[in-house]
């Protein structure tokens, strides 16, 4: 009897650790290095780069110089494409030592609703690193940006075309 209490023990120290509640990691998102960020690509379609638009705030526009046409374009989640730098460039000196110089830039990742909620967080996430990282390895000062990651909160779309608009990464002013 003293023999199946102990098993009976045994087996429940050993089962209970497995009923625990442990969080599990959330999936991992794709990733790329950081310095991969300003490579120069083949060119790509948006739809085969799986292209993130990266929205730049109407505020940072006009104050850095930027048009509305720079203001709105794509970015691979892993790399810059040669057309794009400019406007990298120009937000890294505003922000550097021009009329933005002392602020500090919000960089939002955001994905469309397919995918689970933890992974579409992971990717926005990593969505928003890219962007910091092509602005710090074009000398802005890594202290001046704030990233995060909305996922899919936001998202409206319903169909391809609306789910790529969900695709971004925002860029605005931090309060």
């Amino acid at each position: 009897m003293k023999s199946d209490v102990m098993t009976a023990l045994a087996l429940t120290a050993l089962l209970l650790p497995a009923c625990g509640s442990e969080a599990t990691k959330p999936a991992a998102a794709p990733t790329a290095p950081v310095e991969a960020a300003v490579a120069d690509p083949a060119p790509r379609t948006q739809a085969e780069a799986g292209a993130t638009e990266v929205r730049i705030a109407e505020d940072i526009r006009k104050l850095c110089g930027i048009s509305h046409s720079e203001a709105y374009f794509a970015f691979d989640s892993a790399n810059l494409r040669r057309e794009d730098r400019a406007v990298f460039e120009k937000l890294a000196d505003c922000f550097s030592g021009g009329k933005l110089a002392g602020r500090q830039m919000l960089i939002i990742g955001r994905t469309d609703p397919r995918g689970d909620d933890e992974y579409n967080l992971v990717l926005g996430g990593r969505r928003a690193e890219n962007v910091e990282g092509a602005l710090v390895s074009l000398k802005m000062r890594r202290d001046q940006i704030r990233s995060s990651s909305r996922g899919e909160m936001d998202a409206t779309g319903a169909d391809e075309a609306s789910w790529a608009a969900d695709r971004r990464v925002d860029i605005t002013l931090a309060n």
